[in-house]
């Protein structure tokens, strides 16, 4: 019997299976950070074709948090209308809607990848000013972000535990808080980024204050039968900075503070790491996240073959496997794999005659 194939209940969710579509950003939102039909199809057809749990793209929880004016946002109830018919072909199509709340931090401000105009100058700049711990800039090229100050953090927790409230009344069934990949609380969980001296910097506990204050208002926010996931970067990848050890530290505090799954991706902090890319090359830091927390790890980062997911679960690595890329070459991997684990799969009525 798949491990990969069997349900996943988390609080008062069940999914029907171990595989989650990765959030990726699509820069396809208009410049109001409102969703178009793009995505409704886009995410509508991963439900189709069979992933447990869809998640969104980034999704701002402030106009100033988005990494470029084409991304998704949820800081008003003109989102919620907006996203509620693409919640609803997702949950119509057997899976469970979630969202990722995320702010971009120092990253945020910039141009979407395929926007030029004459000259393939940038058409498509932010033009508003980052924050971030410091005022140090990801790259030269990047704005020059304003340190946040205490009412600048406490601003923008209130602003997630908000967008948390706006994203069940749009119809998710899930949250997850994007900490990960150099958007502003990882920026904080850094000691390459984060060099503050007050409550919000200096050891463990306080660079991670801010990503806990934050999974405590998003909890606050959605109730006790709501599933809230946190994607860390598990790993810095570079020397003196974040590593899987300060992970476990890290998913201990963030389960304590009301998360139910720790999402382990890495890097993206400095433009200096080194990367070691290959096949579920991210696999062991959720591993070692699950074995040493005890907290329930989402595998994500190449993992195409079907057999190679199932091991994942089935030998406890992860207890949630996350496709990224693959399932934009393949909406349907998951039909896919069930053919190949010998499983049963949850293909619509419309679709039987291909299989």
């Amino acid at each position: 019997m798949s491990v990969l194939f069997s349900p996943l209940t988390l609080r008062g969710v069940t999914l029907p299976n171990r595989i989650a579509m990765s959030p990726m950003c699509q820069y396809s939102a208009g410049l109001d950070g409102l969703p178009t039909d793009w995505h409704r199809v886009h995410l509508g057809s991963r439900a189709v074709g069979g992933v447990g749990l869809v998640v969104s793209e980034a999704t701002a929880v402030v106009p100033e948090g988005r990494i470029s004016p084409r991304d998704t946002g949820l800081w008003s109830d003109a989102h919620v209308d907006a996203w509620r018919p693409v919640t609803a072909v997702v949950a119509a199509n057997g899976a469970v809607p979630a969202v990722q709340l995320a702010h971009a931090g120092r990253k945020a401000s910039t141009y979407w990848p395929w926007s030029t105009v004459k000259g393939g100058v940038p058409d498509a700049e932010g033009g508003w000013t980052p924050v971030g711990p410091g005022t140090a800039p990801f790259l030269p090229s990047y704005r020059t972000p304003v340190a946040l100050d205490r009412a600048g953090i406490d601003r923008v927790v209130a602003a997630f535990g908000q967008a948390a409230t706006r994203a069940l009344a749009a119809g998710f069934q899930a949250v997850e808080i994007h900490a990960a990949h150099g958007y502003l609380l990882h920026e904080f969980l850094s000691p390459l980024v984060n060099t503050r001296t007050d409550a919000y910097g200096g050891d463990l506990t306080g660079r991670s204050r801010f990503a806990v204050e934050v999974t405590r208002a998003v909890r606050s926010a959605v109730g006790d039968d709501v599933p809230v996931l946190v994607r860390i970067s598990a790993t810095d990848w570079v020397p003196g900075g974040w590593t899987p050890a300060d992970s476990v530290l890290l998913a201990k505090l963030l389960a304590e503070a009301g998360a139910d799954l720790v999402d382990c991706s890495s890097g993206g902090g400095v433009p200096e790491a080194e990367i070691p890319l290959g096949p579920g090359y991210q696999v062991p830091l959720a591993a070692q996240v699950r074995r040493e927390s005890g907290v329930p790890t989402g595998a994500v980062g190449l993992i195409s073959a079907p057999e190679h997911a199932e091991a994942i679960v089935a030998t406890g690595d992860a207890d949630l496997v996350l496709l990224g890329r693959e399932l934009l070459r393949d909406p349907y991997w998951p039909h896919r794999a069930a053919q190949r684990l010998g499983a049963t799969g949850q293909l619509p009525d419309q679709y039987l005659r291909a299989w």
